[in-house]
């Protein structure tokens, strides 16, 4: 359910008001909106309790949301959520740019991709330091030691972070270096982990899981939202369908479906889904003409040797390319492209 507040509601009428939910034992999630206030009433509601809402001082209406996704949904928050980081504007006009290797490998690899990246117009780097892989025998990551090349290399280029936090341990030890964590797909449905980072004051980027419907992934980003964390971005990176020759199938409709259901930016990612490096550029293309908010791509300084997923990263040349055709399609839908 949310309470929907007259323009001209005070502090105490609004304090009122989230009195009288948790008295009820219900919790009350304020969002001041740019055009009006809504409060968000989660738990199970009483029989009679709209109605009782309804008479309150300030109150414009009371409406019940069918949604099991409350915070998330558009309803709750009709304007769209945008979220700062460094440079980057996630949610805002211009599709934002984050790229940098799967994995952190060394210093010179990450330094040099930085600064290739940041060179094109990339504003955000990312980077694996913990790395969910198939097999156990796989590369799967440096730890904090990973950490701390990010660290360096954000340290030289002034991009902020963003990487992977697997479990709920790890957590704080990620926040203190990353700028915003990812929760990545095989992990959507990590309900502690979810509530954990649910506690952070940093963005959270969370993941489609392979087989996940609009909902339960809309779900995954409300556990996030329910703990107190309102900064969330979704990413569509390719759910898995009969076709084998690409890793998974990039669901470009998740975009504008996304945007019509909630207020949290969206971004895709042509790396994992394609697996292939000279598919990613055109499914780049297609996300950003969908709608996309931003994307992130995988970059290594030589792909061949690359520990982890080279066969879908691209050259610092083809990022460059990626990056111009990126900035053309952005003009045709009158947008352009936020450079650091």
């Amino acid at each position: 359910m949310i309470v929907v507040m007259g323009r001209e509601t005070s502090n105490d009428d609004l304090e009122a008001i989230r009195e009288r939910i948790e008295s009820k034992g219900l919790t009350a999630q304020i969002n001041l909106g740019v055009e009006r206030t809504v409060v968000g009433v989660m738990g199970s509601i009483p029989p009679d309790f709209k109605d009782e809402m309804e008479l309150m001082n300030g109150v414009l209406e009371v409406v019940m949301i069918s949604k099991p996704y409350k915070l998330a949904s558009k309803e709750f928050h009709p304007d769209d959520t945008i979220i700062k980081v460094g440079d980057a504007v996630v949610g805002g006009p211009s599709p934002v740019i984050m790229a940098g290797p799967c994995s952190v490998e060394d210093e010179e690899q990450m330094v040099s991709t930085a600064r290739a990246v940041k060179a094109a117009g990339a504003t955000v780097m990312r980077g694996g330091a913990f790395k969910p892989r198939t097999s156990p025998y796989s590369f799967r990551g440096m730890g904090e030691d990973g950490l701390k090349l990010l660290q360096t290399a954000k340290q030289e280029t002034g991009l902020p972070i963003i990487t992977e936090v697997m479990a709920v341990e790890d957590v704080d030890t990620v926040a203190k270096y990353a700028d915003i964590l990812q929760i990545g797909a095989r992990n959507m449905q990590n309900y502690n982990l979810l509530d954990e980072v649910g506690k952070l004051g940093k963005p959270v980027m969370v993941k489609r899981g392979l087989a996940a419907s609009y909902e339960e992934w809309l779900l995954a980003a409300e556990y996030v939202m329910a703990g107190g964390n309102q900064e969330v971005i979704l990413c569509e990176r390719g759910i898995r369908g009969f076709e084998t020759f690409t890793r998974f199938t990039l669901d470009v409709a998740a975009v504008p479906v996304i945007k019509r259901l909630s207020h949290l930016p969206i971004v895709c990612d042509p790396s994992h889904s394609t697996g292939k490096w000279y598919l990613v550029t055109p499914v780049a293309l297609a996300s950003v003409a969908a709608g996309a908010h931003g994307l992130i791509i995988e970059v290594h300084p030589n792909p061949d040797v690359a520990k982890c997923d080279g066969p879908q990263s691209l050259t610092f040349e083809n990022f460059d390319m990626l990056m111009e055709q990126v900035k053309a399609i952005a003009s045709v839908r009158e947008q352009s492209v936020t450079t650091a």
